[in-house]
């Protein structure tokens, strides 16, 4: 579910490294929204990453 609909950002893995340098996996995940949005010209719940929204990729319905 952590995907955004338009740019396909997702889920990204990693290593956190504590300051004794014991290392363990780790996660980042994506700002994801759920908004409605003009998709093919009808309205649609979809969703969305804050970055395609503050660029203007998505047009949101009002």
């Amino acid at each position: 579910m952590a995907k955004c609909d338009y740019c396909g950002k997702g889920v990204s893995f990693g290593i956190k490294v504590s300051h004794s340098h014991r290392r363990s996996n780790r996660t980042w995940k994506p700002n994801i929204m759920r908004v409605k949005a003009i998709v093919d010209g009808t309205p649609k719940r979809v969703y969305v990453c804050s970055r395609c929204l503050r660029s203007g990729k998505v047009n949101r319905a009002v």
